[in-house]
């Protein structure tokens, strides 16, 4: 049987640990470690970004595949190994949720791997890398309500807003007033607008009639994707 059928004609869970199974169960191991490393890579977004933490995937699904070796369906080895991971302790704090799922798929790839499931291995980090890339490519979960916040002051008596929203409606397919301020002893009022832009590309252009439109001042903006999500 040669190096594909092992790959794609079952799992040999219980076969033994001879050169050839080693050998294929690292590099599947390492390539599969590759696979979750590139997808995190292109689906990563947020400033947490690590490069260290990129190797780490790939190593890790190694080093987990090179355990499941060593154990080999033996209990003692497995007791002995436990009690060396329990004196060696890794403490990190993840900043993002979704890293853990990185790190477990990691696992679960070396796992599979290093006891010579090569069928679930391959396509364990297949269906991985699948899942992980369709969530970031359709943004699954994203709540995408607005592109813009713009917030202003209108020096103009409140009921001639309207014809601020006229400015606003030709840029934006959905506004809405999302907060108002008003003093006492003047007209006008501090706004606060949130945009679904038709053109998010035209955002200058927009910000400079607003600046030059009658009675409006103090413009400021702020885009969407520059909120933190909680």
């Amino acid at each position: 049987m040669n190096m594909t059928d092992w790959i794609l004609r079952g799992d040999f869970g219980s076969g033994p640990n001879d050169l050839g199974g080693m050998v294929l169960g690292l590099m599947l191991a390492f390539l599969c470690g590759h696979v979750v490393a590139w997808v995190y890579m292109v689906c990563h977004s947020g400033l947490s970004y690590s490069r260290s933490f990129v190797n780490s995937l790939v190593v890790l699904c190694l080093i987990v595949a090179v355990v499941m070796m060593v154990m080999a369906n033996n209990l003692l080895i497995a007791f002995g190994l436990m009690a060396v991971f329990a004196i060696v302790r890794f403490r990190n704090v993840l900043r993002d949720t979704l890293d853990t799922t990185y790190i477990l798929a990691s696992i679960t790839v070396g796992m599979a791997a290093g006891t010579r499931k090569f069928s679930t291995a391959v396509m364990g980090a297949v269906l991985f890398g699948a899942t992980m890339l369709y969530l970031h490519w359709t943004q699954f979960g994203a709540r995408h309500r607005y592109d813009l916040i713009l917030n202003l002051h209108w020096g103009r008596p409140l009921g001639e807003l309207p014809d601020l929203g006229l400015l606003l409606t030709r840029h934006a397919r959905r506004l809405s007033l999302a907060s108002q301020r008003s003093a006492q002893g003047y007209d006008g009022a501090d706004l606060s607008y949130r945009l679904l832009l038709r053109d998010v590309g035209r955002t200058d252009e927009l910000i400079t009639e607003l600046k030059a439109f009658p009675g409006v001042s103090r413009v400021t903006s702020l885009k969407a994707e520059d909120e933190s999500e909680v």
